[in-house]
């Protein structure tokens, strides 16, 4: 079998809850050594109980060792650590790696070539830098807020933690980038992101609407804020998304409806014109969708080139065929839960997979093997145990 992409790095993660995490499980399922550092009580609670279902999703393919990072000897294992690693992912608070000894300047002194990234909720300095993150605090301050739900309801969240999630993603983007630098230097470097700087980048064109054109985005709802008509449509039994979007599109979606008067309309013809119009179109279009069934809908619209979907509830979307082709889980055995299915990656390699090789550890289930591997001797490790350094 070919050998994972990343099998040559080791990755030191000090990370919790999701952010962190989401950026080491991306290393970690192609092929990274990571090695989880957890206080001697383990992280239960610090991103759900260990044994449910997002710690476990979060936390596969790593390995766990225990380590008291307050006390001296704790450090000491840390920097032996560090020696030997390629990475360190951390998102404490700004200021608490400092106070802990495992800032940048600190460990690079003892690797010059590691690579170190931190994900904060506002960054690493500036007049935020010392509030604590949440993502919901960077969906409302980063604008995501004001353009999710129906207008005049008020701000809305969206269903998942997407800052979180989108400053995990970017940080392990960084990291691979410093990697690859690091070929060109041989010099690690300090790799930064944070949960508002990725909320609003996300934002992409609803930003850009600003930046460039001086445009307030609002609350849309459903509705595609810009390709018109593009939303939820009600059926003879219960809903699909229809994304029409272009004078091509429209065109077919009315022909495919038996309403090409509908095209032909003054009120419709135009992209300017649906936009104007746009809730007196959708109630003509939904007045011919509810006669006839979502599946109907969606195999006469996809047949016809209209983009057209089911809206699924969650066990639904793992009981699609094309979900099950696009091989979006693995399962894994674990030797409390049993067999464990977790959500994989949607990003294929023509030569290379990712694998999900063990599930998320007990805390400090590799502690012993690990300390074997820096030097550390039986009698030694005891020690660091009875004195509750691990």
């Amino acid at each position: 079998m070919t050998q994972a992409p990343l099998a040559r790095f080791k990755v030191i993660d000090l990370t919790r809850v999701r952010a962190g995490p989401t950026a080491v499980r991306q290393l970690a399922d192609w092929g990274a050594d990571v090695i989880k550092i957890e206080s001697p009580d383990g992280d239960a609670g610090l991103g759900g109980e260990r044994h449910g279902p997002d710690f476990q999703n979060l936390h596969r393919n790593k390995r766990s060792l225990t380590l008291n990072l307050k006390s001296p000897q704790g450090v000491e294992v840390m920097h032996r650590l560090v020696a030997q690693a390629d990475v360190v992912v951390e998102n404490y608070r700004p200021d608490v790696k400092f106070r802990l000894g495992v800032d940048y300047d600190s460990l690079s002194a003892i690797n010059p070539r590691l690579v170190y990234a931190s994900i904060s909720g506002f960054g690493q300095d500036g007049p935020y830098r010392d509030r604590p993150g949440f993502d919901q605090i960077a969906q409302g301050m980063g604008g995501l807020m004001s353009i999710t739900g129906e207008p005049g309801h008020g701000p809305m969240r969206v269903g998942i933690p997407v800052a979180d999630l989108t400053a995990g993603i970017f940080a392990a983007m960084g990291i691979l980038i410093a990697l690859l630098e690091r070929e060109q230097s041989g010099q690690g470097q300090w790799v930064k992101s944070s949960l508002l700087g990725a909320q609003i980048s996300m934002l992409d064109f609803q930003a850009a609407r600003w930046t460039i054109a001086n445009d307030v985005p609002g609350q849309a709802g459903n509705n595609h804020p810009t390709s018109i008509p593009t939303g939820v449509f009600a059926t003879a039994d219960g809903h699909i998304n229809i994304a029409a979007a272009g004078d091509d599109i429209y065109r077919r979606l009315c022909r495919s409806l038996g309403a090409d008067h509908l095209a032909a309309d003054p009120l419709y013809a135009t992209a300017s014109a649906r936009s104007a119009n746009r809730d007196a179109l959708n109630e003509q279009i939904a007045a011919v969708t509810r006669a006839k069934t979502s599946a109907e809908w969606i195999e006469t619209l996809n047949k016809a080139g209209v983009p057209s979907g089911p809206i699924y509830q969650m066990n639904e979307v793992f009981a699609d065929p094309q979900v099950k082709h696009l091989g979006m889980t693995r399962t894994v055995p674990h030797p409390v839960l049993g067999d464990v299915e977790v959500i994989g990656q949607p990003i294929e390699l023509s030569r290379t997979p990712w694998t999900i090789h063990s599930a998320t550890p007990e805390a400090g289930e590799h502690t012993d093997p690990i300390l074997t591997e820096l030097g550390y001797s039986t009698a030694e490790i005891a020690k660091l145990r009875h004195g509750k350094v691990i």
